[in-house]
């Protein structure tokens, strides 16, 4: 028997959501404005009881999704030493905090531009 192959990347949103959460945000970045590789991201992970709900779901291109999960690719050995942190995990870390603060004050700005209370903990 033949095992189904599964896309490790749709994080199990369905369609329907995944674009009316790109269109909420423009068919951008939430962050950066890009247009380049969108990806929906989870503010509070779903390992951690974050929901599959608009609240809990941003809009990122590739290089905003990769520094909001700590990714090496958004640091460079110039902005490592000149961070002001002792090692380049603590560089890392901070990174990932203000990458998921922006991401929380885009989502919570929108809903209450709605007239909306930002709650993504439940779906």
């Amino acid at each position: 028997m033949k095992k189904k192959s599964t896309n490790t990347m749709s994080a199990n949103i369905s369609k329907e959501m995944r674009r009316e959460v790109y269109r909420r945000d423009g068919f951008r970045c939430a962050l950066c404005d890009s247009t380049d590789v969108l990806q929906i991201h989870h503010i509070k992970p779903r390992g951690r009881g974050g929901a599959d709900h608009p609240h809990n779901l941003i809009t990122l291109c590739w290089r905003c999704h990769s520094a909001a999960h700590g990714s090496l690719m958004m640091l460079d050995d110039y902005a490592i030493k000149n961070s002001g942190y002792e090692t380049e995990d603590d560089a890392i870390r901070a990174m990932t905090y203000d990458m998921e603060l922006e991401c929380i004050r885009y989502v919570a700005d929108y809903y209450a531009e709605q007239g909306e209370v930002w709650y993504p903990w439940d779906g």
